[in-house]
């Protein structure tokens, strides 16, 4: 089955009955307390830069580690996963002296998670077992200045971003995936440059898959860290024509809900939303279990907020089958009728009269 098949059953689907994303990868890899040595595997034992924690690089070096991961999610109940990439790109790479491997990152780390998807879908026929290419925030922002005494100072520019995103989204598309998946979107601008990439290579290879695109609020002022609101988020990167759009990260279900809610209000898509486990204790590990999570995402299915839901930081297949089960009782949200007229957005919204 190609991946226009695939689509073609996930929307069917979503038609019927609220998708599943996976939950964490970041967790699901602190559970094999890899070391230095297992991290560097025998192709990178002698590199001169300490790679642990460079979880991207895991793709090469333990990728066993990784297909395994993909396939708990599967089997929890995932109708989509995204790829081991969430940094696998020249920007981030730099960190570990790495930028020259991430075509090979990207185009491994969707094989692994083809290879699982594929494997999923014969062990469960007729259901959609999709895969989504996972592209990060970057650790640059193209909108704030890293310098508090040079506002103007920027460390990244537009077209930097535009070059790593194409290389990334290449490898992505050329290891299988079925659509891509801009997450936990901090800066509007590096969503932007990363969804004009995308377009880009679209166009280079005469293909085009759907489009996530997750934003992120990163507290309780109900903004991104670029500053705007999530209805002026939404605006701003609507010309994508995304498959679906949400939020991810940063905050818990609790706290998440009122700004799904305002995206589910104006979206004219599907709703996508992934909340952490609850908010980090004082070691930075998660505390809100399966059951707890799962009930603050039965109240949104109830309430007809989202279609497309799973988890992020703390979140693991245990999470993602306790939320399968309390969201399986209800229908998706249904696509409101949106008037036509002229929305703009800069912090905040503007609609006109």
């Amino acid at each position: 089955m190609n991946h226009a098949h695939r689509i073609k059953l996930l929307k069917a689907e979503a038609q019927k009955r609220i998708l599943l994303v996976d939950g964490a990868m970041g967790t699901m890899i602190q559970r094999h307390k890899l070391d230095e040595a297992a991290y560097r595997g025998a192709r990178f034992a002698d590199f001169t830069k300490p790679v642990k924690g460079n979880n991207d690089l895991l793709v090469l070096t333990q990728p066993e580690i990784i297909r395994g991961i993909h396939e708990a999610y599967f089997e929890a109940g995932s109708d989509i996963v995204s790829t081991n990439t969430f940094n696998a790109q020249r920007i981030s790479m730099a960190d570990y002296g790495m930028e020259d491997l991430s075509y090979e990152m990207n185009l491994v780390a969707a094989k692994l998670a083809r290879d699982a998807a594929d494997a999923s879908m014969l062990r469960h026929p007729g259901q959609p077992k999709v895969v989504a290419g996972a592209m990060g925030p970057t650790n640059r922002t193209a909108s704030i200045s890293p310098d508090v005494n040079n506002p103007g100072f920027r460390n990244v520019s537009f077209d930097e971003l535009v070059s790593a995103y194409a290389e990334q989204a290449r490898g992505l598309i050329d290891g299988g995936v079925d659509m891509l998946l801009i997450e936990t979107v901090f800066d509007t601008l590096n969503a932007k440059a990363a969804g004009y990439a995308v377009l880009q290579v679209y166009d280079e290879k005469g293909i085009e898959l759907p489009l996530m695109i997750s934003g992120t609020i990163t507290d309780r002022s109900g903004r991104t860290l670029s500053g705007q609101t999530p209805e002026a988020f939404y605006f701003s990167i609507k010309h994508l024509k995304p498959f679906a759009v949400g939020l991810n990260c940063a905050l818990g279900a609790e706290l998440m809900r009122p700004y799904i809610a305002e995206i589910a209000n104006v979206a004219d898509c599907l709703v996508l939303a992934y909340p952490n486990a609850g908010l980090p204790n004082a070691m930075g590990e998660y505390d809100e279990g399966p059951h707890e999570m799962a009930c603050h995402l039965h109240d949104w299915a109830r309430d007809g907020l989202v279609n497309i839901v799973g988890g992020c930081c703390g979140s693991t297949p245990e999470h993602i089958a306790a939320i399968r089960q309390e969201v399986s009782h209800f229908k998706p949200r249904a696509l409101p009728t949106i008037e036509r007229r002229m929305r703009l957005s800069g912090l905040e919204p503007f609609v006109q009269g």
